[in-house]
């Protein structure tokens, strides 16, 4: 397993994971935004069948970017914690970074999976259909609507918490642990 590189004494994630992390964060952000904007929407227009397309676009493509992190990570090990962070928020750190690699499949599964019970098929940017796992059940459909509206708030919440804590390490601490993950 590799490590990535120093800049200015400070350890450092690959330029892969780096961009990896961005880029997903990127995706999750505007697909959690764009899916709390399409369910406000009242009835069935244009406009909201447009959002659930693309809302379902971005969450195949963070499942897909999911994938290719997680990959990338099982042969790059992260840059070591700071020698100053107490064990307990080493193991909070970790705790809360497997959560969300967790939350990042679950997520974009569980739409799926909605999408799929309520019969309605994913088609990837419009061209690619994604296989028909499960048959239309609207007991399911009610079910999993629930569970990807809460795991998408796990996912907030435990997003904030990450926040939270680089904020903290940033400002308070000052040790530079958030440089590990500037591009």
């Amino acid at each position: 397993m590799t490590r990535g590189r120093e800049r200015n004494g400070v350890p450092r994630y690959t330029l892969t994971a780096i961009a990896l992390h961005w880029l997903s964060a990127l995706l999750i952000v505007a697909a959690f935004v764009l899916g709390m904007t399409m369910v406000d929407i009242p009835g069935i227009t244009p406009t909201k069948l447009k959002y659930f397309s693309w809302h379902k676009w971005l969450g195949v493509t963070v499942f897909a970017l999911a994938c290719l992190r997680l990959l990338w990570r099982l042969g790059h090990r992260p840059p070591p914690d700071p020698a100053s962070m107490p064990a307990w928020q080493r193991g909070a750190a970790h705790a809360v970074h497997w959560a969300l690699y967790g939350l990042v499949f679950a997520v974009p599964l569980s739409g799926y999976f909605y999408s799929l019970a309520a019969g309605v098929p994913v088609v990837y940017l419009g061209v690619l259909p994604l296989p028909v796992l499960i048959a239309p059940d609207p007991q399911l459909k009610e079910t999993l609507q629930g569970v990807h509206y809460a795991l998408n708030m796990a996912m907030a919440a435990l997003v904030v918490v990450h926040l939270a804590a680089v904020i903290k390490h940033q400002w308070i601490d000052r040790d530079r642990l958030l440089a590990r993950m500037l591009p």
